[in-house]
């Protein structure tokens, strides 16, 4: 298993969820030239070999701050776009 992270301080200042931003601060559907992202993911396996990462799944605890969507294609193999603004309309 392979793991990647990102991780936000949230103390809820006055009762609001944090405008600290991930990433570039756009969410991820809002794609390439907006969103941050990683491409041509892949691991070395134990001969030393880069070997794609086969089932690519993603995760975001709090979507509505913060998301993540994961893709795979010819020109950037395994991908994920990310990030998003922190304190919105979506995330109180």
């Amino acid at each position: 298993m392979i793991q990647f992270g990102g991780e936000v301080v949230n103390s809820r200042p006055n009762g609001f969820h944090t405008s600290t931003q991930m990433g570039s601060g756009h969410f991820a559907g809002e794609g390439f030239g907006k969103a941050s992202y990683f491409r041509n993911l892949q691991v070395v396996d134990w001969d030393n070999n880069l070997i794609p990462i086969p089932n690519l799944r993603v995760l975001a605890d709090h979507p509505n701050c913060y998301d993540i969507q994961g893709g795979i294609n010819n020109v950037w193999g395994n991908y994920f776009y990310y990030g998003g603004p922190g304190k919105n309309v979506r995330c109180p």
